[in-house]
């Protein structure tokens, strides 16, 4: 008994080290597949000429990250059809703050007319096809005045597969969506129904990608940041933990970022300390904040940017601001001086 209970122990040991070190090997693996600061070539080269009368301007450095500070990261979504991968199809901030543990997580409206460094103002989705993420990066740090850190990057292939790789979300659809598109061979149509239901990763990009309504935009970057909770939650459960090296292998080959395998080991700690269903969720610009515009023939949305910068501020203070609960609010009501 003694032995096989010596045997039972080694045998589990061993185990428990294999496991873990697939484990390890398969986020170390995936960490360097996708990160162009270990070395990997970028797939982005600017696709549209800088005008010769204007100075190219240099963005690959971003804001080093302490570990303590704010960390803030670009989450772009790439209209990816065929060969064109030059256009940002979603805008999105990731704000946390690992102090205390709190997370904003804000989508920009594409459509926001805004100073692109070295070319000029255009909407910020001309940002990218300009210079990329890092130009992207740049443009939104200095839109809403706080340091962009890091970007990820993924195409419709990689949310496709990240959706399908954690077994589909349950999400509850708010109204029939539908469309249509020859120009794209109607690979990209819409047909959604109103009501709960369980969506693979095609049809979750029917249900973010949708924007043919009243308010365009603006309810299209709502059921995003609506959509990226719910997603959050799924790969913070057990299932998803279990199943990490094949949603990792599943992804790799559609994600870019300028984190390091150190950073993202860091950012991944964090993250599953904060539970994505608390996370505050904000549309940028605000609608307070938005006004209609028609700058050379085209319709976009200005913003006072000073106020922009004041309202991002704000929207931090307010997030590290302690929650008074109802008995605690009572107690101060009854207190007497």
């Amino acid at each position: 008994m003694r032995k096989f209970l010596k045997w039972l122990g080694i045998s589990v040991t061993a185990a428990v080290l294999l496991v873990g070190g697939y484990y390890a090997y398969s986020i170390y693996h995936f960490t360097n597949q996708i990160s162009v600061a270990s070395g990997q070539d970028s797939k982005f080269k600017p696709q549209t000429q800088t005008p010769s009368n204007v100075q190219p301007v240099d963005v690959s450095l971003p804001p080093e990250w302490d570990g303590t500070e704010r960390v803030n990261i670009l989450l772009l979504g790439g209209d990816s059809r065929g060969e064109d991968s030059g256009r940002s199809d979603s805008v999105m901030v990731a704000s946390v703050d690992p102090v205390t543990k709190k997370a904003t997580l804000m989508s920009i409206l594409r459509d926001t007319y805004v100073k692109i460094p070295g070319h000029g103002q255009s909407r910020l989705n001309a940002a990218f096809s300009y210079g990329g993420p890092d130009l992207t990066r740049q443009t939104v740090s200095d839109l809403l005045g706080i340091p962009i850190q890091y970007y990820v990057y993924t195409d419709f292939n990689g949310f496709i597969a990240l959706v399908d790789s954690v077994g589909g979300i349950d999400l509850d659809v708010e109204k029939d969506m539908h469309y249509t598109s020859k120009a794209d061979k109607h690979q990209f149509d819409i047909d959604l129904k109103k009501g709960m239901q369980h969506m693979d990763g095609k049809t979750a990009l029917q249900y973010v990608r949708f924007r043919h309504d009243a308010t365009s935009d603006f309810t299209r970057t709502e059921r995003q940041r609506k959509f990226i909770t719910e997603l959050g939650s799924k790969i913070q459960s057990t299932s998803s933990l279990i199943k990490l090296p094949s949603i990792l292998n599943s992804i790799s080959p559609y994600i870019e970022t300028n984190l390091s395998t150190t950073e993202m080991l860091q950012l991944a700690s964090l993250g599953f300390n904060i539970d994505a269903k608390t996370v505050a969720k904000q549309q940028i610009p605000p609608n307070e904040l938005v006004r209609g515009e028609t700058i050379k023939g085209a319709q976009v949305l200005g913003v006072d940017e000073r106020k922009l910068k004041r309202f991002i501020q704000n929207l931090f203070e307010q997030e590290n601001k302690p929650v008074t609960t109802t008995v605690e609010a009572a107690a101060t009501t009854n207190d007497t001086p």
